[in-house]
């Protein structure tokens, strides 16, 4: 289990499980359950080891993964980019004082509010990703740098939600005539630095073979842009997608040296097309945030069906963590009040929300005497879990800790009933006090 819990995770003599210090029991009974433990060790060295390779400013921390004031706070001072693609996430890095000009906006349907916010943070880069939005950046007489970004037509091998390279894609321009009648427009943009093209081909990428390809196409396409409209870009944005083990059986790739070997294939692909070599940049999401982090919860029901499987009914669920029901994502799990004990038993760690789909876990490996009572930990839940969290059943989200040197920090305050029902309104429109 060591290969998927935080840097910082051990389990005391008593079987107890403890984070940086922090006795996770101690923890749950503090703030309560489902609660996400966040390792702030386990972020800094990730985001540093991205860093040691790629010029920190051009390593942007891609927001969507988990994005809160005290995030960007602390990804700032270690020198990342920020990659936001709402203005929900632009105005949370405002908040926390994140340099505009280290912020990159992304978006495959920016509003005509969201580029004037942009243009008047100063932001560093915007993403253009339709005609449509070449359009709107003209009438909000955006003048910063642009990325184009661009399909590869590489699908990786990757669950099909998360793809996003292929042609037949929602984001960016097929590479070939479409996209360089998109790159003509935006170089006709008057004001506006188009800096280089931007690329991502999907999530949770284990096999670097598909960024080989995808280095190779790009390099193409841009030797039609030089031979047909004298652009050279001076930025490449390879995007994240860098895997992560949620499983035992899974191994994370290295940070660094993932991004060694995207480096060498540019370094090699370019100057064989007689292309000068531009400044490489990266999103890391999930990469960095993903096995920072574990969520807490509480069993509530243990279901043996006669002839059947075996149900651990939790406190939480797909409110708090879609991906097992959205597209079939992967975890482990363990008992943080005994991490210890044998796990002689295959049972569903199912949550509380009224859907049959409302699993977390389907054939966990748990001890045959779990209970109502124990404190169930899964690992690796720092990406896309709380970022993709609703109010399903009228639930409140969880809350959100940091965790570092024996201290907890409370980062996201858990939601109350009260905050559920804050915006709705009566029948005759009143508020509801």
């Amino acid at each position: 289990m060591q290969r998927v819990l935080p840097d910082t995770a051990a389990v005391e003599s008593t079987g107890r499980l403890q984070i940086a210090g922090c006795d996770v029991l101690e923890l749950a009974e503090t703030f309560g359950t489902p609660l996400v433990v966040l390792d702030r060790a386990s972020v800094e060295t990730r985001a540093k080891a991205f860093a040691s390779v790629v010029e920190a400013e051009r390593v942007y921390y891609a927001a969507k993964a988990f994005c809160c004031v005290a995030m960007c706070e602390l990804l700032e001072p270690i020198g990342l980019g920020l990659d936001v693609c709402t203005r929900g996430e632009l105005e949370t890095a405002l908040t926390a004082g994140f340099p505009a000009e280290r912020i990159l906006f992304h978006g495959n349907n920016k509003s005509v509010a969201e580029l004037e916010r942009a243009r008047e943070s100063s932001v560093g880069r915007i993403v253009a990703d339709s005609l449509d939005e070449l359009g709107r950046l003209k009438d909000v007489g955006y003048g910063g740098r642009l990325l184009l970004r661009v399909t590869p037509g590489v699908e990786a091998h990757t669950h099909e939600f998360v793809q996003t390279g292929q042609e037949d894609s929602k984001f960016g321009f097929a590479i070939g005539p479409v996209a360089l009648e998109a790159l003509a427009k935006a170089m006709d943009l008057p004001s506006v630095s188009v800096a280089g093209i931007h690329a991502h081909i999907g999530s949770q990428i284990f096999e670097l073979a598909a960024y080989d390809l995808a280095i190779e196409r790009l390099a193409d396409f841009l030797v039609a842009a030089r031979d047909e409209l004298g652009f050279v870009a001076r930025e490449l944005n390879l995007g994240g997608g860098f895997g992560i083990a949620h499983t035992r059986d899974e191994l994370t790739p290295d940070p660094a040296e993932s991004v060694r070997r995207l480096l060498q294939a540019v370094e090699r692909e370019f100057p064989l097309r007689t292309l000068p070599v531009p400044a490489i940049a990266i999103e890391p999401g999930r990469a960095i945030v993903g096995q920072a982090a574990l969520t807490l919860y509480r069993v509530g029901t243990v279901k043996h069906v006669p002839g059947g499987n075996t149900f651990v009914a939790v406190d939480g669920g797909m409110g708090d963590n879609i991906r097992p029901p959205l597209y079939g994502a992967k975890y482990e799990a363990l008992l943080a009040n005994r991490a210890d004990a044998a796990a002689d038993m295959r049972a569903d760690i199912v949550g509380r929300f009224c859907e049959s789909g409302d699993f977390l876990i389907k054939g966990a490996h748990l001890p045959g005497d779990v209970r109502p009572g124990d404190l169930l930990a899964i690992p690796a839940t720092g990406a896309y879990t709380y970022s993709m969290a609703s109010n399903y059943n009228r639930q409140p989200r969880p809350a959100v800790v940091m965790v570092a040197d024996g201290n907890a920090t409370q980062i996201i305050a858990r939601e109350a009933y009260e905050d559920v029902l804050r915006l709705d309104r009566r029948l005759d429109g009143s508020a509801i006090r």
